[in-house]
């Protein structure tokens, strides 16, 4: 399977892992020798129920022995999209309250970006440096890392970046600026939480010039850092919420979400001004109805600031310089990028599964299901340790 896996499927770098999977159950992924690898990524943070998790599964056999695909998005009423979309809306701010479903994560930035571009009538977005949104071409020309970019231009005009928590940057948002677009933990830099209400003043620099403030939780949304969106953890609602990976529950979806009178605005001047045809796909609407339930349900939330003080407690060793994160959205930050890697590798022979991250090479990406054990946390910690004591 490795030679027809590199032959025939597309990849994205010269050196994959290729571990050829078989199944994958609870905390573990099992490769067709039937050897099992603690999971410390959960699919990037796609999987927070873990792998195969039953209440899933169980959703999805149940909306297959329904019915599948019968129309484009938004044409058709299918429970567990609506329902879906309910459940987001009782479970957040009440500006926050029609949700837009769509295939991923970077689609549904597209769409929020056209719907702030469509609300103010302006075209200036201002990204963060080092932020990554997604790969498509309007996700691209908001990455804030030229490297990953030269390649494709030209990308979409009008496109300045800012320092993540430098607030002096804040006066480039003005009455130019149509929307703000922030992680609020920023991924791919390396893990980075706002400092110092930095959300909070960014908010109040969109409201005094009118430029709306799009936040990405594709990362931290569902109940990684304790709370069931990031933003929550900071004071700061912001005016369109983004969301995907973890939605999903192992499938693949994206959301984007706003008050109706600005969602609204899609259905006219011109009329469908945002349309997908498999958006809300009633069998990963339903596996993300089942997810979100599972979550909002269960102690999974406040349980992963505990689990946090667990990886924080047993990650303690000179080549850690420092843990960074919130709840389990955690980066070990090594001395050097040959450590990184090395422990990365190291950690996949010894039945470990760890990642990089995108634009921080000395960082090791840590973001389990959010129903790892105790046990699951002491046994790969102890992996990584022996690892570190060995290099």
């Amino acid at each position: 399977m490795k030679e027809d896996f590199l032959k025939y499927q597309a990849q994205t770098s010269s050196h994959p892992l290729a571990m050829e999977i078989s199944h994958a159950k609870g905390s573990y992924i099992y490769n067709t020798n039937n050897k099992a690898y603690l999971d410390f990524v959960a699919g990037v943070s796609a999987c927070p129920l873990g792998h195969n998790h039953p209440k899933v599964v169980s959703a999805i056999k149940d909306q297959l022995d329904k019915y599948m695909h019968v129309m484009v998005y938004g044409e058709y009423a299918q429970k567990p999209a609506v329902e879906l979309a309910k459940l987001l809306a009782k479970n957040l701010p009440e500006s926050l309250s029609k949700t837009y479903l769509t295939n991923s994560g970077t689609e549904a930035i597209e769409g929020a970006l056209k719907l702030a571009r469509r609300a103010t009538g302006r075209s200036e977005i201002i990204a963060a440096n080092k932020a990554y949104h997604g790969n498509t071409m309007g996700s691209l020309s908001i990455m804030g890392y030229e490297e990953r970019k030269q390649a494709f231009r030209p990308l979409l005009p009008d496109i300045r970046f800012i320092e993540f928590n430098n607030e002096k940057d804040l006066q480039h948002i003005t009455t130019k600026t149509a929307c703000v677009i922030l992680e609020t933990i920023q991924g791919g830099a390396g893990f980075i939480v706002p400092k110092n209400n930095y959300l909070e003043k960014v908010r109040a620099q969109c409201d005094k010039v009118g430029a709306l403030l799009i936040l990405d939780e594709i990362q931290p949304g569902l109940g990684r850092t304790g709370t069931l969106f990031g933003f929550q953890n900071y004071n700061c609602i912001p005016d369109i919420l983004v969301t995907g990976k973890a939605l999903g529950g192992g499938m693949p979806i994206g959301a984007f979400t706003a008050s109706s009178s600005l969602m609204d605005l899609l259905m006219n001047n011109p009329k469908l001004g945002h349309i997908t045809t498999f958006g809300g796909h009633p069998v990963i609407a339903a596996s993300a109805l089942a997810t979100l339930k599972e979550i909002t349900n269960s102690k999974l939330m406040q349980q992963a600031l505990e689990k946090e003080l667990l990886f924080r407690k047993l990650l303690v060793h000179p080549l850690i310089k420092e843990i960074r994160g919130i709840g389990l959205m955690l980066a070990i930050i090594t001395p050097s990028e040959t450590i990184t890697n090395s422990l990365v590798l190291k950690s996949q022979d010894q039945g470990l599964i760890l990642f990089w991250l995108l634009f921080e090479p000395k960082a090791v990406r840590i973001t389990p299901p959010l129903t790892i054990s105790n046990e699951e946390i002491t046994k790969g910690c102890s992996i990584i340790i022996d690892i570190l004591n060995n290099i």
